[in-house]
C-alpha cells in the first residue's frame, strides 16, 4: 500500500474529497515525522511503535576495496510491530 492508496482509501471510507482525505494523512505523517525528529516516540496501540535508536560509531570496511572507514554514530528510526498487529498477520497464514 502505497501513500495514495491510503488516501484514496480514506476518502472512500469516510466520504471526504481526496483533498481532505490528503490533508488528513499529511497532517497525521507529517506529526509522526516531527515527533520522531525531535527524539520522541510514537505510540499507535494494536498497530505498533516507532521510536529513535541511536548507533555508535564503528570501523567498516569498503567492500570493494577492503579499505578500512570510520563509520560515524547515527540515530535511525525503528518499528516494533504491536500484539494485536502481530496475532493477526499470524492468525492469516
Amino acid at each position: 500500500m502505497t501513500k495514495s492508496d491510503l488516501i484514496q482509501a480514506l476518502a472512500e471510507q469516510m466520504n471526504l474529497p481526496v483533498k481532505d482525505a490528503k490533508s488528513i494523512v499529511d497532517t497525521i505523517i507529517g506529526t509522526m515525522v516531527d515527533a520522531l525528529a525531535e527524539g520522541r516516540g510514537v505510540e499507535l496501540r494494536g498497530f505498533g511503535s516507532f521510536q529513535v535508536r541511536e548507533y555508535e560509531g564503528y570501523t567498516g570496511r569498503n567492500p570493494k576495496t577492503g579499505e578500512q572507514i570510520k563509520v560515524a554514530p547515527k540515530k535511525l528510526p525503528f518499528f516494533k510491530v504491536g500484539k494485536d498487529l502481530r496475532d493477526r498477520i499470524n492468525s492469516e497464514q
